[in-house]
């Protein structure tokens, strides 16, 4: 579940200021307090998709010049709720030595 996106922080900000809840389903919003849609004019700069941006982090850093092409370089996730890393395979893949 990605726990914020830039939909989720919108829509908690438009109908409240003050408080909001997490389940397993997602994020609640408690309605105290008034809203705002200034929430809407503010690029939150979440990221939608985990695991494609750990592989085009990995493969910006692979292509660069100054990182030598016998190093490996690997991709994760870190799961805050349990602590464990989760390893993205394409990133692994796309960040193997060349040599």
């Amino acid at each position: 579940m990605e726990t914020f996106t830039d939909s989720i922080m919108r829509d908690l900000l438009s109908t409240s200021l003050k408080t909001a809840s997490v389940d397993k389903s997602g994020w609640h919003d408690c309605c105290e307090g008034n809203g705002s849609n200034e929430g809407d004019f503010i690029d939150w700069l979440t990221i939608d998709d985990q695991q494609q941006s750990v592989l085009d982090d990995v493969t910006r850093i692979r292509n660069h010049s100054l990182v030598p092409k016998n190093i490996p370089i690997y991709g994760y996730i870190y799961d805050v709720k349990t602590g464990s890393l989760i390893e993205v395979p394409e990133a692994t893949i796309a960040g193997k030595s060349t040599i």
